[in-house]
């Protein structure tokens, strides 16, 4: 497995600048490139799922935070408040208190729950410099979050079908999980002291666990402040374990919220709040995919899927229009001028592109290109469109 910090630089994926400070890094376009395919790729995923899409700010008011309770439990990894016209706000450590205002926002009955909503969404920690890494472990994070409001007894279904979701999207991306761990609350004041809604809420998770037959360890001490979670971890190049995407039942918001829907009786009825994380932060995942595939990301990933490459300058007209099909296609796709190199070390300088579309006279001549793939095979001639339907992700039926 490759260090993602001395990759991703290599290979221009992102970078950092002291004037933006420790913990802030920035992406460059092909680190973006790929950061856009697993949105889109997860936003459709979620879509098909039965989630629909929010946008909620990256500040709120301190009181906001008092109300869900990240003030009193959670408060030493946020960052300072900031007075604005006699009013305090904080850049939010989590998404979940807009979620449950979002919720809130209007009655709901029974017959729509439950309630599915998500949102890549700007989160904020004041991490100490030390523990600081690259993309691993950073101050802001672009998190793929959810939540699931629905009525208690469609909780663990719900805890269910998302680890479903989760599993899907890690065998997409070529993500395998080094465990599942079951995080529970430890001893002091970081957890909500309700020890009958912690042993609610570990069951839920517990029973699930073993209904799907799934290995797991129980860990006190890391479950969230409100409540116990499904962590699935991952290992890095230097084999430090780090959690990527997670499921967590929580009965402390709704009710600081007051959140209710209408039961079947008529009688307002406290939902349970399933938050779920498919992919995690884009940042760490992004560092997990450069050290999973090395640089050699899956077509639907890479950043440049085909690269077009004229024999000679003879053949630059018809690659450039070749270049246009390809994008228009949806491909992202660059020419390789001749100008740039024999043929051999133009090929060896993109051997990282899973496509490469080598013109010649006869190709120009015919308006194709000789499709070589990135380990070395030759694959004959290819239509553009055949050839996009390769650089799209896969969505389970």
């Amino acid at each position: 497995m490759h260090d993602h910090r001395k990759l991703g630089r290599e290979l221009g994926l992102f970078g950092t600048d002291p004037l933006i400070g420790s913990g802030l890094p920035y992406l460059l376009p092909a680190g973006a490139a790929v950061r856009k395919a697993v949105e889109d790729y997860v936003y459709e995923l979620e879509r098909r799922h039965g989630y629909r899409h929010v946008n909620s700010p990256v500040l709120g008011k301190r009181e906001l935070y008092e109300r869900s309770g990240h003030w009193a439990h959670y408060s030493e990894d946020m960052f300072p408040p900031m007075e604005v016209g006699g009013e305090e706000f904080v850049l939010r450590p989590s998404l979940c208190p807009h979620h449950a205002l979002v919720y809130r926002a209007r009655q709901h009955s029974h017959r729509e729950l439950p309630l599915r909503i998500a949102e890549l969404g700007g989160m904020y920690r004041c991490e100490l410099s030390g523990v600081l890494g690259g993309l691993s472990r950073v101050r802001a994070i672009q998190l793929n979050d959810g939540h699931v409001f629905c009525a208690p007894e469609r909780a663990a279904e719900e805890v269910s079908a998302a680890l479903d979701l989760i599993e899907q999207a890690h065998a997409q991306l070529g993500v395998k999980a080094a465990r599942y761990r079951l995080s529970l609350r430890g001893e002091g004041g970081k957890y909500v002291d309700d020890p009958r809604l912690w042993e609610r809420s570990e069951a839920i998770l517990r029973g699930v666990l073993r209904e799907r037959g799934q290995d797991y360890d129980e860990e006190r001490g890391e479950g969230a402040f409100y409540g116990p979670k499904i962590d699935i971890q991952i290992a890095d190049a230097a084999e430090r374990e780090a959690t990527l995407s997670t499921v967590q039942v929580d009965l402390y918001q709704p009710g600081r919220f007051e959140l209710e829907y209408v039961g079947p009786d008529q009688r307002p009825r406290r939902p349970v709040m399933v938050h779920r994380s498919v992919v995690g932060g884009m940042e760490r995942l992004l560092s997990h995919l450069i050290e999973v595939h090395g640089g050699a990301f899956p077509a639907w990933l890479a950043p440049v899927q085909a690269v077009v490459l004229p024999v000679s300058d003879a053949e630059v007209p018809a690659g450039l229009e070749l270049v246009r099909r390809c994008v228009a296609a949806g491909m992202r796709t660059e020419l390789a001028h001749p100008e740039r190199g024999s043929l051999g070390a133009r090929i060896r300088a993109h051997r990282l592109v899973p496509y490469q579309l080598v013109v010649g006279p006869r190709e120009a001549a015919s308006g194709e290109a000789a499709l070589r793939l990135r380990d070395g095979g030759q694959a004959g001639s290819v239509q553009v469109e055949r050839l996009a339907e390769r650089c799209r992700p896969v969505f389970a039926a």
